[in-house]
């Protein structure tokens, strides 16, 4: 079945509304696109669809409110625009929804709910019982309290996050663009939409322009690694306008409207999705061109094929495996700290004991496959 086809039948759909979709060139909000917005979530819940809504527009809102016309540089100014901000938008959000009987949720996600296993888990089932109340979460990053190493980063990458927590079957971003152009079509008059892209290959990531407008935060590239996270578990994404009229009932009748991205066939076990997008990175092996074919035939990564360490990590962290070209082809939890790593890259497992004279764990895989998950 074409993607087109696949998306009618998408059951758990998370929406992402940028702040350049809810708010006016002014940065105030767009009432009348949020109204719209509503309806068409609404009924779509009416439909028995499952609705999650990640929201943009806090910052943007408390500026209004503040009566400030540029975002704030430093972090505990925007995490007060944050603070003022969040109220009024759940507050436009709630009054709206209760006028088609819908019944809404605020919750506020931070990396650290993700961090652990045992966290991840939680966050999930409380959006589950959510889903299954009939409830629609509406759901932001927790800025008012996030510092930098706590943020999952922007809002396009906390959406397929959040799809990957729910094991959702769609992700659509609304945008100020209608999709993803072979270039930036405000420069190029030959840039032209590329309708579907099945796979996201080097070339399509350097595509991706910038940052977006001067309330947003988000450009092209943060759509496209939003989409490598939503594909890779299982859920289809679409990047589309949101000025667009009736653009989420259109999509999911299957019309032709922005960028889709196919999802990969098969979901990813909860605990891989937690481990490929849910823990923070801490570094990467760059490996050569035998072991990146190795790895992307199902083996696991070992110390042989490693020509490069970056960053410092321990034992059982989150690393990025690389091929030469700096492309990332899978993520896994790794066996040896960054430390032991620099002094095994390039040897045999044969070889370890001689280096390893601490009567540390010997360890024949740098990462095993049962702990990796491919990238591409």
């Amino acid at each position: 079945m074409l993607p087109r086809q696949e998306l009618t039948k998408a059951k758990r759909i998370v929406i992402k509304v940028g702040t350049s979709t809810l708010n006016y060139d002014t940065g105030k909000l767009n009432i009348s696109r949020i109204e719209h917005l509503v309806r068409e979530l609404s009924d779509l819940a009416n439909q028995g669809k499952e609705i999650i809504l990640v929201s943009s527009g806090a910052v943007g809102a408390g500026l209004e409110r503040m009566k400030k016309n540029t975002r704030p540089a430093s972090i505990p100014e925007k995490q007060a625009m944050a603070a003022v901000g969040q109220g009024i938008l759940m507050h436009i959000y709630e009054k709206l929804f209760a006028e088609y009987d819908q019944i809404v949720a605020q919750v506020l996600l931070t990396k650290e709910n993700s961090r652990q296993y045992s966290q991840y888990i939680n966050s999930r089932n409380a959006l589950m019982a959510l889903l299954s109340m009939g409830v629609i979460p509406i759901i932001n990053e927790n800025d008012a309290v996030a510092v930098d190493e706590l943020k999952i980063g922007d809002n396009d990458t906390l959406s397929a996050t959040v799809a990957t927590l729910v094991d959702a079957d769609a992700l659509i971003i609304l945008s100020d663009i209608d999709g993803l152009y072979t270039a930036n079509p405000s420069k190029d008059k030959n840039a032209k939409l590329l309708h579907e892209v099945p796979h996201i290959t080097p070339e399509i990531e350097n595509m991706a322009g910038g940052a977006g407008t001067s309330m947003g935060t988000g450009g092209m590239s943060t759509k496209i690694k939003a989409a490598k996270i939503a594909i890779n578990s299982g859920c289809t994404m679409v990047i589309a306008s949101g000025s667009e009229h009736d653009v989420l009932r259109r999509l999911l009748k299957g019309e032709e409207l922005g960028t889709i991205f196919p999802a990969k066939e098969t979901h990813l076990k909860q605990r891989k999705s937690w481990l490929a997008f849910g823990k923070q990175i801490a570094g990467d092996i760059i490996v050569d061109k035998g072991c990146e074919k190795a790895v992307l035939s199902g083996s696991s990564l070992l110390a042989v094929g490693i020509l490069a360490i970056a960053g410092e990590f321990k034992q059982g962290n989150t690393v990025r495996i690389l091929s030469q070209s700096g492309r990332e082809i899978a993520r896994g939890s790794v066996n040896y700290s960054s430390q032991t790593l620099q002094k095994l890259k390039g040897l045999h497992s044969d070889e370890f004991k001689n280096i390893l004279l601490d009567n540390s764990p010997i360890f024949d895989e740098a990462v095993h496959r049962d702990n990796m998950v491919i990238m591409v």
